[in-house]
């Protein structure tokens, strides 16, 4: 039986049982539903249990904070990006090229949610150390999308390129802030991004 870790949330392979694993869907459905609606703000750990229709008590043993539930969302919502750029070749006839398209894509389907995406990006910026496992995963995940936009299967991929797509995924979670908190507009943010890939990927 699975025990919990106050510290960190309870990932899917971490769950013994479908009801267990439709649980945490459940909340995250609800901690998404929440977010799209009113925005970091709006998302409280007894309205997200309220919604998912748990108790409050089960919420904090599968997320030990508002913090950790709101990171975990991210990371969906990224698996969610990853399944559909993998559904289909990504475009472009260089790797800087393949690389600009997936996170334009990225960014214009998080920025066509505002309220999500200033809640999403809070929380990774509000993320302490207790976070760290979860900030881990989202770290992991956006670097294997990018790795997997700037080359193509079955090309091996090395530490050098594991280190670029970091830095870029690190620039582009900043230019997603610089738009959350009005310092950058939708066309700024994605200049930046642009810049900054073809400065780190010279083909």
């Amino acid at each position: 039986m699975t025990t919990a870790n106050p510290t960190n949330s309870l990932a899917v392979e971490d769950l013994g049982s479908a009801a267990q694993r439709d649980r945490r869907k459940r909340i995250l459905d609800a901690t998404i539903a929440l977010a799209s609606q009113g925005g970091f703000d709006a998302v409280q750990m007894r309205a997200v249990a309220e919604k998912a229709d748990v108790a409050l008590g089960t919420l904090y043993r599968y997320f030990p904070s508002k913090i950790h539930l709101l990171v975990s969302a991210l990371h969906r919502e990224f698996e969610r990006t990853e399944t559909a750029l993998r559904d289909k070749p990504v475009e472009g006839d260089t790797t800087a090229d393949r690389v600009i398209t997936v996170l334009k894509r990225t960014t214009r389907g998080m920025q066509s949610d505002a309220q999500l995406t200033e809640a999403l990006t809070r929380a990774f910026m509000f993320a302490d150390a207790s976070v760290a496992a979860e900030i881990h995963q989202v770290g992991m995940l956006l670097t294997s999308m990018l790795t997997h936009a700037m080359y193509p299967e079955g090309h091996e991929v090395t530490d050098e390129d594991v280190q670029i797509a970091r830095v870029i995924g690190d620039v582009w979670l900043s230019a997603l802030v610089g738009w959350v908190t009005g310092r950058n507009s939708a066309a700024e943010t994605g200049q930046q991004i642009e810049v900054a890939v073809r400065l780190l990927l010279r083909d």
